[in-house]
């Protein structure tokens, strides 16, 4: 499989309601390779990991440029549909962040996570802007002629949504943002931060686009997961963090001998 556009169709018959892909994030190329060996159909680097193994933060504190070359380092080791956390697109306004895609696509990926919270502000961007910033994402793609999937990620049940939107009003407002997202072209729905299995199921039966939800303390493990309806499991930052402790621990234990 070397052909960007049969990576990308095959990234997307990997979503399966009910039989759902498992993407343990990874954040550099040798990160890919091990990923790879252990059996992944499929790859996808988290924000927070591949800044994090650069020394920085999260939040688009990474140099655009250099996101940009580690994902086509990793296009380059490993033969696999990759998608890359993208986070806001690095922009605002939807003609740059349709630009920032194009570069994006450009490094050989098949795939972005795109958020809704306003990254380095407060809250989530307002529905209408973030549909426009999404539609710019899939002008670029198809004038690429890629079938580009372009995962639209909602914060709601993050920092920035549990801030501004009411508890009792969040699940009706990500089924709102759910049919606009895939109206405007988006090709999966992310909702991190969601762990309730019974809202879980409940938004895979609203959502007009495949469900990812993302592995934290509490939620239910991947067989209930799958039978609540899930498309995509996501590890986020773990993988990384866990790496790190141990690397942290081995070296205490050398140093501390």
């Amino acid at each position: 499989m070397t052909d960007q556009q049969d990576r990308a169709r095959a990234f997307h018959a990997l979503h399966v309601p009910g039989d759902p892909v498992i993407l343990f994030n990874i954040w550099d190329a040798g990160s890919a390779l091990a990923v790879a060996e252990a059996g992944a159909k499929a790859l996808a680097t988290g924000s927070a990991s591949v800044a994090g193994a650069r020394g920085y933060a999260d939040a688009e504190s990474l140099p655009m440029q250099q996101a940009l070359t580690n994902a086509e380092r990793i296009v380059e080791a490993v033969n696999l549909p990759l998608t890359v956390d993208f986070e806001g697109g690095y922009a605002v306004k939807p003609v740059l962040v349709g630009v920032h895609a194009q570069a994006i696509i450009e490094t050989g990926a098949i795939g972005i996570n795109f958020e809704d919270q306003v990254v380095g502000g407060d809250g989530l961007h307002p529905v209408d802007l973030q549909v426009e910033r999404i539609a710019a994402i899939r002008t670029v793609a198809d004038n690429a002629d890629i079938d580009f999937f372009i995962n639209a990620r909602t914060d709601m049940w993050l920092r920035a949504g549990v801030s501004t939107v009411a508890e009792e009003d969040r699940f009706d407002a990500a089924v709102e943002r759910a049919q606009a997202y895939a109206d405007a072209g988006a090709s999966g729905f992310f909702a991190p931060g969601l762990t309730d299995a019974d809202q879980i199921g409940a938004l895979c039966e609203a959502s007009p686009l495949p469900v990812n939800v993302m592995m934290f303390d509490g939620m239910p493990d991947s067989r209930r997961l799958a039978e609540l309806g899930v498309a995509r499991i996501s590890y986020g930052p773990g993988p990384w963090r866990d790496a790190m402790a141990a690397l942290t621990e081995a070296a205490r234990a050398v140093f501390e001998g």
